[in-house]
């Protein structure tokens, strides 16, 4: 009898011990999954916001305003109101066309159709488009800068953050939340374009639901709700893909029409929502005098503030002066992002707006008797957060928005007691089948591939500062030199130690074997008289010699003549001070002009700066 209580007593022990093994395993796999799932989101971020840099860096020069009013730029328009109405009205609708037919003022018949049509993927016209804009230009004309609402009147308020082009998340959240409506009112806190594929489709709907609930419908203007930010980050060329007819002048009129959309919402005097953030310079009383349809973007100043800068200075220095305090009013509302320490700097990693710490939100609630700022312009794992003692709320409704299962989507509501709610969800169609391991791996893998194409980009400066601690040329430095060559040309503040492993091979010794960072990618099949530096070049700038021929490209056919292709070569040489001589352009344009009609293919000829990675053709050969 005392044998089999010991035995017991020993397997219960045994047991024991097998179970704090197993939990001890379970914990560090689990911190393992959530420290790569860290270091993911912060590749993914970084390399968000080095893009966003980089374009405010490049927008001046690389984008000057006579190069963007080949597209974009509004031409002096004789036409009255009651004509371009008219104009819009006669545009004919061939019998053929099977998607809504909009009458204006629109009906809840109307918004019904668009949904069901843009679940069906279907196109809405262009005269229906042309239509809608040129009504809510119309109604946007009448509202004030910072718009004032109650919760008196309805019970909660919905407040949805960004939602970049996914029509998907806006569907589901119509689906969980309730169409907007008298009884249902909804704010949605800009960004509503570019990214994602179904842009169009997002402002169309948000746009006639304005329209038809003035009252219960409320806009505000994000940082991409700008024309030069659409040509970077895909809603021009979705656009101009999507109506090839009509679509420079809806380009020209959602120009008008992003300027007028308001910049900030109050609710209830306490609530104060914004896209971005504030900055010590925030007034709102300041900002409702701003004149914000002349702020076409925000990366460039309005052309008449050109003419005072360049031909009245002098005499108009303080005019001069106001505007760009207005201009910088309306960049920091738009682009300003919290940070945990006090004072307020300059948002060099997006490079517009600034950092704002707890000390500037409470001075600015406090100023205007405000107890909550909710903003949005950051994507957030969970889709939202609290930040600054829980007086700011950063609310995102684009779900998976890096990548298939990198993040949750969320929006707020708000009733009278002004106490937030929080209600989360993922579009799901992949991940749902997925594990937690598995969609940890998924992510980490779209994001290192982001991360190699940035380092093979770089090969060049990556090789020549290597080499500088290579003085015996091994072929290997320390990891601690590795990590700081790779921040220092890449400037992505990532955690490179940690990364090394899965961008880097170790040598014996337990040096870095440095051109290892580059063996997973190879370049596509280049055109024969471009050179290896040129091509590399035009991997790194492939993104904005495609903006730069998409303005040239009107009708969007891929096709642009020879001359054209040397003025943009022109262009793109002095601007980022790239040596390409006139005989190595026309060289290529002959190369490229297959059928010599006297054009170019330009999707073909970017098709070739593609880079390849060779685990994915590996695994495609595999499957």
């Amino acid at each position: 009898m005392r044998i089999n209580c010991s035995n017991r007593t020993s397997l219960k022990g045994r047991s024991m011990k097998a179970a704090i093994l197993i939990q001890r395993w379970y914990r560090r796999y689990v911190a393992r999954l959530e420290m790569r799932r860290r270091y993911t989101w912060n590749i993914f971020q970084s390399i968000e916001y080095a893009g966003e840099q980089d374009h405010h860096d490049s927008s001046h020069v690389l984008f000057p305003p006579d190069l963007i009013s080949h597209l974009l730029d509004s031409v002096v328009d004789p036409l009255t109101e009651e004509v371009r109405q008219l104009k819009y009205e006669q545009i004919v609708v061939s019998e053929s066309y099977s998607g809504p037919r909009l009458s204006f003022p629109l009906s809840v018949t109307d918004t019904n159709a668009l949904l069901s049509a843009f679940k069906e993927e279907q196109t809405l016209h262009g005269k229906y488009v042309l239509q809608l804009l040129y009504e809510t230009k119309k109604f946007l004309k009448q509202m004030p800068n910072v718009i004032y609402l109650s919760t008196s009147y309805a019970k909660e308020i919905t407040i949805c953050g960004d939602l970049h082009g996914s029509l998907d998340d806006l569907l589901l959240i119509f689906y969980k939340n309730g169409l907007p409506s008298a009884e249902n009112p909804y704010m949605f806190n800009g960004d509503f374009v570019d990214r994602g594929k179904k842009s169009t489709e997002i402002i169309i709907i948000l746009f006639a639901f304005l329209l038809l609930y003035p009252d219960h419908m409320h806009l505000n203007r994000g940082n991409h709700e700008d024309h030069i930010m659409n040509l970077r980050y895909g809603f021009t060329k979705e656009v101009m893909q999507k109506y090839k007819t009509h679509g420079r002048e809806i380009l020209q009129l959602l120009q008008d029409v992003f300027s007028l959309l308001p910049l900030a919402t109050v609710i209830d005097n306490k609530v104060l929502i914004v896209h971005g953030g504030i900055s010590d310079k925030t007034d709102l009383d300041f900002l409702s005098t701003v004149e914000r349809h002349k702020v076409k973007s925000a990366l460039r100043l309005p052309k008449r503030t050109m003419i005072y800068k360049y031909k009245k200075m002098l005499v108009n220095y303080e005019l001069f002066h106001i505007v760009i305090i207005c201009l910088i009013q309306v960049v920091d509302i738009l682009w300003s992002d919290p940070k945990n320490q006090n004072g307020c700097s300059l948002n060099s990693f997006r490079g517009g707006g600034c950092y704002f710490g707890p000390d500037v939100t409470q001075a600015l609630l406090q100023k205007h008797d405000l107890c909550l700022l909710i903003r949005s312009h950051e994507c957030k794992q969970e889709g939202y957060e609290l930040c600054h003692n829980g007086q700011v709320i950063t609310i995102f409704s684009a779900s998976n928005y890096y990548e298939e299962g990198s993040n949750r989507g969320a929006y707020i509501k708000l009733g009278p007691e002004l106490v937030p709610r929080f209600f989360q969800y993922q579009v799901s169609r992949s991940t749902r089948k997925l594990t937690l391991h598995q969609r940890v791996r998924v992510a980490e893998g779209s994001a290192l591939r982001a991360l190699k194409e940035k380092l093979y980009a770089q090969r060049s400066e990556l090789m020549a500062a290597f080499q500088q601690y290579d003085i015996d040329n091994t072929g290997r430095i320390s990891t601690s030199e590795w990590a700081q060559v790779v921040e220092s040309v890449l400037r992505l503040d990532l955690p490179w130690r940690t990364l090394r492993p899965r961008l880097a091979r170790l040598s014996a010794d337990g040096n870095v074997e440095y051109e290892s960072c580059f063996e997973d990618i190879s370049p596509g099949e280049p055109i024969p008289p471009v050179t290896p530096n040129l091509a590399e070049t035009l991997y790194r700038y492939r993104t904005d010699l495609e903006i730069i021929f998409n303005i040239i490209d009107k009708d969007h056919s891929g096709q642009i003549s020879i001359e054209e292709f040397r003025q943009t070569w022109k262009l793109f040489t002095s601007h980022l001070g790239v040596a390409v001589n006139d005989q190595t352009i026309d060289d290529m344009a002959r190369s490229i002009d297959f059928n010599k009609d006297g054009s170019i293919d330009f999707n073909e000829f970017l098709e070739a700066f593609r880079v390849v990675h060779k685990l994915d053709v590996k695994e495609q050969q595999q499957g």
